[in-house]
């Protein structure tokens, strides 16, 4: 026991580091989608995720030949594509809203997926996930603060993001029934580059120096992200680090009040608290239902 308890602190050490470098690439993102586009700058990210997910299954055994065998090919291309485009949507909402309110909103993708496991993956949702569900969009609301006015269609696309990953993460869910992680990743890696490059080449321009060293601090950020990621769930088991995923929130808000001047306002902050504690509840009860 003593040795899974010392596993799960240094799982969670790792998901806060994991958190804190995730925060800084979005802040990368959003740096470099104010000048550039952001196809340009999502796909040049992608050729060095790419490059990492084929290094990574070059040292699994059986290769590159064993990784890439797929039960749901298909829907491995499409999780691919779908998290490229929800990528893209989150970045061009960093730059109308700033890093703080786009994460505040996000963080309701775990209460979208409970909500979708029941249609998509077959799970039992119980009355109480539901509850939580709805209180977690209340928390949403008081974020937004939809008035009687029209809707601001702007403060949607954060929304629309945690729509996308929710998504991604149900078919995440669904093929990993029998296909590895690793070969996951390896279509995530690789199916992404694919689309990114087909609508990126089209947007090209040329960068600066120092725009290429803030290009070259993205992509570090975002291998060294997933690498850390990968290193937290083999150190600890899921169940013990997820919700220290919503750190990821402060640190984004902190950077985008640091770095962009961003401020949080007072209903973000109570309707950010609202959703996590929901969230929290959410997995608390999936713990229990497990058990």
């Amino acid at each position: 026991m003593t040795g899974v308890l010392a596993d799960n602190r240094r799982g969670i050490l790792l998901m806060c580091l994991t958190t804190f470098v995730f925060a800084m690439q979005d802040g990368f993102s959003r740096h470099l989608a104010e000048t550039y586009n952001i196809y340009l700058v999502v796909m040049i990210r992608y050729w060095f995720f790419a490059a990492f997910v084929v290094a990574l299954a070059l040292r699994q055994e059986g290769g590159l030949a064993r990784v890439v065998q797929s039960r749901f090919p298909m829907l491995q291309i499409a999780r691919g594509a779908l998290l490229a485009l929800e990528i893209c949507v989150t970045v061009l909402s960093f730059t109308l809203l700033g890093l703080t309110e786009t994460h505040a909103v996000f963080i309701c993708y775990p209460l979208i997926i409970a909500a979708l496991s029941g249609p998509v993956l077959g799970e039992q949702v119980g009355w109480r996930r539901w509850l939580s569900i709805a209180i977690g969009a209340v928390g949403v609301l008081i974020i937004l603060q939809p008035s009687t006015g029209v809707f601001s269609p702007v403060a949607a696309i954060p929304l629309f993001g945690a729509l996308l990953f929710a998504i991604y993460g149900l078919l995440t869910r669904y093929v990993s029934r029998q296909d590895s992680s690793q070969t996951s990743l390896f279509y995530t890696g690789m199916a992404g580059c694919v689309v990114m490059t087909a609508i990126g080449v089209f947007y090209w321009e040329p960068m600066t120096g120092p725009d290429w060293l803030w290009m070259g601090m993205l992509c570090v950020s975002g291998v060294f992200g997933h690498w850390l990621l990968i290193k937290t769930y083999e150190a600890a088991e899921a169940s013990a680090v997820q919700p220290f995923a919503y750190l990821q929130l402060p640190f984004a808000a902190a950077l985008g009040m640091a770095a962009f001047g961003e401020t949080l306002r007072t209903n973000v902050a109570i309707g950010a608290a609202v959703v996590v504690s929901a969230g929290l509840f959410t997995w608390w009860r999936e713990q229990r239902t497990a058990t």
